[in-house]
């Protein structure tokens, strides 16, 4: 069987790195809020470019946390309107309503996924203060074209990278563009823990110790409570395993460049859309990290299928759009007709810093025999 991710192999390579990680915190005798997560936020803003960055519980509590501080920062008020994807996970909307605030759906980009500029720049009104873009699949929204809206109606940016570890533009990482950028470090993205992590990054000072505060029950200074804060802190062993595997997230990347180029050189299957034309270069695939390689067909069920009796696993990112989700039952009758044709096509195939050329070859040589 070629595994979709084997997240035992990945970690293995580093076992003997995380273990002694492992010992390093044990030995320490400090295991909240110690050595290794200032040191992995310090390395962590380092590799993005940032002045700062704030280790949290997770990426979801990232995004819910910097809208938060900005509203503890007169920046939002309960009703303000945030545009959002259509098509992203729904962790990026949840954050928003967490909030009370007002997620504003638009379409994406038919081409690559991200959220469309022109539909966010037609989806702005009196009420719209942030603007949050999601690198989703690990390919980077177009940002220039996003900042400049934002800077000409005078919104707010956060970026949800909790996808794109390392991808960049123009040289600025993902989580250097916007006013503030959340991160996940779950077990199955690009960096992983071997548990629940997020992050922050930001350049503003006041919202990093704002964001800082609040995720430590409201408190700059122990049992002094400014805010009515929550428990969402980076916890000690899992800043220490980042701190390992950030090491390699570099080279890593560049091997799912090599990978995904491949599929497109190799892949000529007329039933399929790639993600990247064939004779792509690793340069040229800055943008994306690619933390999946996602195909679209109409025949997706039916190519998934064929794809398991050849023993090739597959995954769906995400087989139900938010706005059909039960949890925003009030949506459901909301039309997003490019969204909904996404979510019903796409199929991620195998991609990870481990795959064999030879599982590539067969993987190809499989879907390029497909009758669509």
């Amino acid at each position: 069987m070629i595994s979709f991710l084997d997240l035992k192999a990945i970690n293995t390579q580093y076992r003997d790195e995380l273990a002694q990680a492992c010992a390093r915190v044990i030995d320490s005798g400090w295991y909240i809020q110690g050595m290794e997560v200032k040191l992995f936020e310090q390395e962590f803003a380092a590799y993005c470019g940032t002045r700062y960055c704030i280790g949290v519980a997770n990426g979801l509590d990232a995004l819910t946390l910097t809208l938060r501080a900005w509203k503890e920062l007169g920046k939002l008020k309960d009703g303000d309107e945030v545009i959002v994807p259509a098509n992203t996970y729904i962790a990026t909307i949840l954050a928003v309503t967490e909030n009370r605030l007002v997620p504003v759906l638009v379409e994406p980009d038919v081409l690559t996924y991200n959220i469309c500029p022109i539909n966010a720049e037609a989806a702005i009104t009196k009420r719209t203060r942030v603007i949050l873009p999601v690198h989703l699949y690990g390919q980077m929204a177009d940002m220039p074209a996003i900042m400049d809206i934002a800077k000409r109606h005078k919104l707010l940016v956060l970026e949800d990278s909790a996808q794109a570890h390392g991808a960049s533009i123009n040289e600025i990482k993902a989580g250097n563009w916007g006013q503030a950028s959340g991160f996940s470090f779950y077990p199955g993205k690009n960096l992983g823990a071997l548990g629940d992590a997020g992050a922050v990054t930001t350049n503003d000072e006041e919202l990093a110790q704002t964001i800082r505060a609040l995720g430590n029950y409201g408190s700059y200074k122990k049992y002094e409570n400014l805010y009515q804060g929550v428990n969402s802190r980076l916890d000690e062993m899992q800043a220490a395993m980042l701190r390992v595997k950030l090491r390699h997230l570099d080279r890593e990347t560049q091997r799912r460049r090599e990978v995904a180029i491949a599929y497109a050189d190799s892949l000529i299957n007329h039933a399929i859309k790639l993600p990247i034309s064939p004779g792509a270069t690793l340069e040229s695939q800055a943008s994306h990290a690619f933390h999946l390689f996602v195909i679209q067909t109409v025949n997706r069920d039916r190519l998934q299928t064929y794809l398991v009796d050849a023993n090739i696993q597959t995954l769906i990112h995400y087989p139900i759009p938010p706005h059909k989700q039960n949890a925003y039952k009030e949506w459901r009758s909301r039309v997003y007709p490019i969204t909904e044709k996404i979510h019903q096509e796409i199929l991620s195939l195998p991609i990870s810093s481990l795959v064999e050329d030879e599982q590539i070859k067969k993987t190809i040589e499989i879907i390029n025999a497909f009758e669509g």
